[in-house]
């Protein structure tokens, strides 16, 4: 298999070269190119095609939200994670609504950085918890249910909403396939089936999803 090859943007120098170094080390992982700019880091996917863009949301002139909106809808092959600081709400909201496949505090721990490269550069998504405690929050009191949520949810299988269910609890595929018993490649025809019956596009939707709908 080829490895995964990330672009890592961010203003501060330093942030990039930690990064870098992380993720270097990394099996089945290269680091392609870098960026300090959103203007930049869309030029940079255009020309290196990244499976995975690591995007900071502060930046002088694009923001990384912007930069993300614009990469998700002319180069979709290339997922995004955004890195915050801070769990703020515009940003992880903004993000989402831009397309990011995920979103991480800046102080993740190396391990699960690498993971998070890992999972989005597989096709799912990955969210801080903290942050997906705020999306959920949001969500739940800014949209009331609706009758399409209920018949979406009436129309999952029992096995398709056990694995909702363990989407929701933030379980990855791998731990989902140990606790019922299912070969990974099993979870992730379930996982698809999903999120096509609930017409979302990745998990942190299918979250939100399951949380409108008071499944979880």
């Amino acid at each position: 298999m080829s490895d995964i090859t990330i672009l890592l943007v961010d203003d501060q120098a330093l942030m990039r070269m930690g990064m870098s170094m992380v993720l270097g080390q990394a099996d089945g992982m290269r680091v392609v190119g870098e960026a300090a700019s959103g203007e930049s880091a869309i030029e940079r996917v255009r020309a290196l095609k990244p499976d995975v863009v690591l995007m900071d949301v502060r930046m002088p002139g694009m923001d990384g939200i912007e930069a993300t909106r614009v990469i998700a809808r002319d180069h979709p092959a290339s997922s995004v994670i955004i890195l915050t600081t801070f769990d703020l709400d515009e940003y992880a909201l903004g993000g989402l609504n831009a397309g990011a496949s995920g979103f991480l505090i800046k102080d993740t721990p190396a391990a699960e950085l690498v993971q998070a490269v890992r999972t989005v550069a597989d096709g799912d998504a990955i969210v801080s918890p903290r942050i997906t405690r705020r999306l959920l929050e949001i969500h739940r009191s800014a949209m009331a249910p609706t009758d399409a949520d209920s018949n979406a949810h009436a129309s999952l299988t029992d096995r398709e909403r056990d694995v909702l269910l363990g989407i929701a609890r933030g379980l990855s595929n791998t731990e989902i396939a140990a606790e019922l018993f299912l070969s990974e490649s099993t979870v992730k025809t379930y996982v698809g089936r999903v999120l096509a019956k609930l017409g979302v596009r990745d998990r942190v939707h299918a979250v939100i999803h399951a949380y409108q709908s008071g499944l979880v």
